[in-house]
């Protein structure tokens, strides 16, 4: 049996992101969201690619999901926040054609699991991965990023080939890890309110031109001789600054993988005092597909004397 487990809206947030050449929302077996809320508030708006989980005496699992292969299954209600018992009415809005029917019924309240969790708690029988529970549910999620809402209910795999990814989130809320594409994006930065970007890459954007203390600009190419530990300290200074302005920042190359996942590290591991493997296993979780070339890791591990004093990481094992 799986386990049943939160998942936190930003990690929700960053598997939605997560792409492989394409969007990874296009691959059959990757993610199964579901919604187990009314169908008027699903109609009303839900989270992109959720399937409405019908209930009439019981919940009924979709039949076009093979539990077995999926390797995200989500579930979300309006607004749980705990996976034990809480007081909640007996019965709840289901059907439009039952509603009448429980009209009648007296205002009864008992001790019962969450929507999501008592529907968590079916499925962790036929699934192999652990079964997840949003936290916060969809009034938390939705509250965070109003852009992933939706009234669609059908995708078809064209529509989700050329859905565009948005940035990462590093720091919820707070730092983006992007490629450049997405820094040019109007739309993007307008919905994360990005008000500063960290640039490693020789490409411009039409962003913060001439404005040092929105942009900083490091300007290499991502090879094996190029060399990007002499600015950590100052990428880590320029993103720690922001963050005490509370403005939110992006950081971005070419493709997203390599030089500004390097940046991003060096800088968790200046900001939060830690080693190369912690500050390297966050991002990794974050973005399944960073891969920094092996000079820039062999640079990150120079940093990791610099800050502790140090070698703490051994590199000469597979860390990716």
């Amino acid at each position: 049996m799986a386990d049943l487990l939160f998942c936190e809206p930003t990690e929700l947030y960053n598997i939605l992101n997560q792409v492989s050449k394409l969007s990874r929302l296009a691959e059959p077996n990757y993610l199964c969201l579901l919604d187990v809320r009314s169908k008027r508030q699903y109609d009303e708006s839900h989270v992109i690619t959720a399937r409405r989980v019908k209930k009439r005496d019981q919940y009924l699992i979709p039949e076009s999901v093979d539990l077995e292969c999926v390797k995200y299954c989500i579930v979300y209600d309006s607004n749980t926040s705990s996976l034990e018992l809480s007081i909640r009415p007996r019965y709840e809005e289901e059907e439009e054609e039952e509603e009448e029917e429980k009209e009648g019924k007296e205002d009864d309240s008992e001790l019962l699991p969450g929507p999501a969790v008592e529907f968590g708690q079916i499925l962790i029988h036929f699934t192999r991965q652990p079964v997840y529970i949003l936290r916060g549910g969809y009034e938390c999620f939705s509250g965070l990023y109003h852009f992933f809402r939706t009234q669609k209910v059908i995708w078809m795999p064209q529509e989700l080939d050329a859905f565009l990814p948005y940035p990462i989130e590093i720091v919820p809320g707070k730092v983006f890890l992007g490629k450049l594409s997405q820094a040019c994006n109007a739309k993007m930065h307008k919905d994360l309110k990005i008000k500063a970007h960290v640039n490693i890459s020789l490409e411009t954007t039409p962003y913060f031109v001439g404005n040092v203390d929105k942009l900083l600009h490091i300007k290499i190419e991502d090879t094996p001789d190029s060399i990007l530990f002499p600015s950590f300290r100052h990428i880590s200074h320029f993103i720690e600054l922001h963050l005490k302005l509370r403005s939110v920042i992006l950081v971005f190359s070419t493709r997203g993988i390599s030089r500004s996942v390097a940046a991003v590290v060096a800088f968790l591991m200046h900001y939060n005092e830690e080693t190369l493997k912690r500050s390297w296993a966050h991002v990794k979780k974050c973005k399944t597909n960073m891969r920094p070339n092996r000079a820039l890791v062999a640079q990150l591990l120079e940093w990791e004397k610099a800050l502790h004093g140090e070698y703490l990481t051994d590199i000469s094992e597979p860390i990716y």
